[in-house]
């Protein structure tokens, strides 16, 4: 059950993102700066965090034994993930942003072939095996996109075609880019590096995507404004230290087993709700319908199947092995 809370308290900070992104293109904010400056903020941040627990020394030495996949790997978990869910928060409304984004849900689980696990061969030898996808768990995920397809349905017709293409397109994308550059990074760090050290050099690695994105900004819409910058400090801290941190812990708790790996990266389907409360409290937004709590019920029913399909597995495997 600690891996899934951790996933709750990670969709609760995430869910800051969408809300105050909404609030910064509705003062007129250019979504390039609400993406870059975020991570500009977390350099520092992460820096004193890793600095204070006297580990800093470990991050440059992985950043140096393999530029390139840090380079690759963290400018698509974080750079094509973020500026997707910016770029996108231009075009549609955040609970439209935040209810599109639970693509990531099966997103996630279909990437399962991509990494490989250890079998024993039946010559009793280790092999490497392509993971499968866990079908029965993809079938929970189901039932949690349903459920938010639903929450939004009412409100996703009064978009214009090119207006919702521009917000699923970048979404769709950024939901496949967030876990491969997550699961890579994993895999490539394996235990030499724990969650803030980790956060860091992906951070690190992928700000020549985040100057690049600085440079078209200020060539086209100029420098930031005062709101626009203190609302990016919030996002860094709650979504990009807090939630990261809380939700890449979960997720090493768990790395080796897909089916329960699935069920963490389920409880993001809660930024939805959480981001809806959020806008009713913060931006006057209007309650959700009849319709939308359906949604909601949906979602949450969908979660603890998750939790208990994957509790039950812990349960036989314990058995097992005991």
């Amino acid at each position: 059950m600690r891996p899934i809370i951790l996933g709750i308290f990670a969709a609760l900070f995430f869910a800051f993102t969408f809300v105050l992104n909404q609030s910064m293109e509705i003062g007129g904010g250019s979504w390039l700066w609400s993406a870059s400056l975020r991570y500009f903020f977390m350099v520092p941040l992460l820096m004193l965090i890793v600095i204070c627990r006297k580990n800093i020394t470990v991050v440059w030495q992985e950043l140096k034994a393999n530029p390139v996949s840090w380079l690759l790997w963290s400018t698509v978990g974080f750079g094509f993930f973020y500026a997707g869910i910016c770029f996108a928060g231009a075009f549609g409304p955040g609970w439209l942003v935040a209810g599109t984004w639970q693509l990531t849900i099966i997103s996630g689980t279909l990437l399962a072939p991509l990494f490989y696990e250890k079998k024993m061969g039946r010559d009793g030898s280790i092999q490497l095996a392509r993971r499968k996808i866990p079908f029965k768990s993809l079938t929970f995920s189901i039932l949690i996109v349903l459920g938010v397809i639903i929450m939004q349905l009412e409100f996703a017709v009064s978009l214009s075609i090119k207006d919702a293409l521009f917000c699923l397109i970048p979404i769709l994308i950024a939901s496949f880019a967030y876990p491969l550059g997550n699961r890579k990074m994993m895999e490539l760090c394996k235990d030499r590096l724990d969650v803030f050290q980790r956060v860091l050099g992906m951070t690190i690695a992928s700000l020549p995507f985040w100057i690049l994105l600085s440079i078209i900004a200020v060539l086209t819409v100029g420098l930031p404004g005062k709101q626009q910058v203190g609302q990016s400090a919030i996002v860094a801290v709650f979504s990009g230290i807090i939630a990261t941190v809380l939700f890449f812990a979960a997720t090493d708790l768990v790395k080796d087993n897909m089916v329960k790996l699935g069920a963490v990266e389920a409880t993001q389907s809660l930024e939805i709700l959480f981001a809806l409360l959020g806008e009713v409290i913060f931006l006057s937004a209007h309650l959700p319908s009849l319709i939308s709590f359906l949604g909601i019920c949906l979602v949450m029913f969908g979660m603890i199947l998750h939790s208990v399909y994957s509790s039950k597995k812990i349960h036989i495997n314990s058995s097992i092995e005991a």
